[in-house]
């Protein structure tokens, strides 16, 4: 059985968004809001929100269970002084709690995460066996030269 540490995070996350692009709606005001404090602008993905919740569901599949300020600081990035010419050292800014706690909500409604009281957000069961499922086909998509001389 393959699960989500045998492929590589980018493929996986790529196809994971893809698969969501059917299951769950991007709200009306993404394309307007930054990703975090440290962020001047907008993200320019146009998938931005899907490759954004599979990101978090592999996140929450890895470190569960995990609240929403632990996943804030994990999507943060340094932020500068008080534009991007100064130069006084940046300091570490957290990530959009709103776009992660929307897009978790999203992914609950799906029935892919679930709350856990008191400790933070859990992969489902239905949610364990979509990433396995998305997991065997990116692992079968792979291309892996060093076993072709075996064949």
């Amino acid at each position: 059985m393959v699960t989500i540490y045998d492929v590589p995070a980018d493929d996986l996350i790529e196809a994971v968004a893809a698969r969501l692009e059917d299951r769950i709606d991007e709200p009306d005001w993404v394309e307007f809001t930054k990703s975090g404090a440290g962020k001047e602008l907008p993200p320019e993905q146009e998938d931005f929100w899907y490759v954004r919740s599979a990101s978090l569901l592999r996140k929450v599949a890895q470190n569960e269970p995990v609240g929403i300020e632990r996943l804030a600081t994990e999507y943060g990035s340094k932020k500068r002084g008080s534009n991007r010419y100064s130069v006084r050292p940046g300091e570490h800014e957290g990530g959009s709690r709103k776009l992660i706690r929307s897009a978790l909500q999203a992914l609950e409604d799906e029935g892919l995460v679930t709350i856990a009281s008191g400790e933070g957000r859990r992969v489902s069961d239905e949610g364990e066996a979509f990433l396995s499922e998305v997991a065997t086909e990116v692992f079968e998509d792979l291309d892996r030269p060093e076993l072709e001389r075996y064949a």
